[in-house]
């Protein structure tokens, strides 16, 4: 068990995954029938050059870069975790930058992220990363969309063809020859001068509006 611990921990082994997983995503997507729904509520943000926070659940990871139809990359929020770390070398063949944090200093791993919604990139957050609990949002997204005055916008995703692992959030692997969806939710704006029951409140709110998402994706996904 411990020599199997070593093995994934090496560089060179975690390269090799991160292609092999890559390229199974590539074999999905090219097999794979996807449909995107509510685009028009991103292409505002990408046409007018304004910042937003993709949010959607850890779960859906895998196959998030086909929501994306702009040419600006997304940059994902990436734990220092093992599983945050592989899962950054896999979305470096898609259009998926990787923004390291720190575990023992939050305030520092926000720094990149409040200069990257400063010059309107996009940011990625998975808010019940990255160790759960699974499909909670937790307070980060909230406070950093309330700092910086930039909208969140949901994301859900479905596939008729999938494999959940017995992971903490129930990982969605999808299989080949499927029918995808992803369906967008409309932006959600935290004032500025929100209140610590307020921000409660957004929290709950977008768990609602990602369940949404996810449910009408599966409607679509199934049809």
């Amino acid at each position: 068990m411990k020599f199997k611990k070593k093995l994934i921990k090496n560089h060179f082994v975690q390269q090799l995954l991160a292609f092999m997983g890559a390229m199974y995503i590539k074999i999905v997507k090219m097999t794979s029938q996807v449909t995107v729904k509510n685009i028009e509520t991103p292409k505002y943000y990408w046409q007018n050059k304004k910042p937003f926070i993709l949010a959607f659940w850890h779960s859906q990871l895998m196959m998030i870069s086909y929501c994306w139809e702009s040419n600006s990359k997304i940059n994902i929020l990436a734990s220092g975790h093992s599983d945050g770390r592989f899962g950054a070398l896999v979305g470096k063949y898609f259009k998926l930058n990787n923004i390291p944090t720190s575990s023992n200093d939050k305030s520092i791993s926000l720094k990149p992220i409040f200069t990257l919604l400063k010059n309107s990139n996009y940011i990625g957050i998975t808010p019940d990363g990255p160790r759960g609990p699974n499909q909670k949002v937790a307070d980060g997204i909230i406070k950093i969309s309330k700092a910086t005055e930039v909208p969140i916008i949901p994301i859900g995703f479905s596939s008729s063809k999938f494999k959940k692992l017995k992971s903490w959030d129930s990982f969605l692997i999808t299989k080949p020859f499927s029918k995808c969806a992803f369906v967008w939710g409309e932006a959600i704006i935290i004032p500025k001068k929100c209140n610590d029951k307020q921000i409660e409140n957004y929290k709950y709110k977008l768990e609602v509006e990602l369940n949404k998402c996810i449910e009408k994706a599966k409607i679509e996904a199934n049809a």
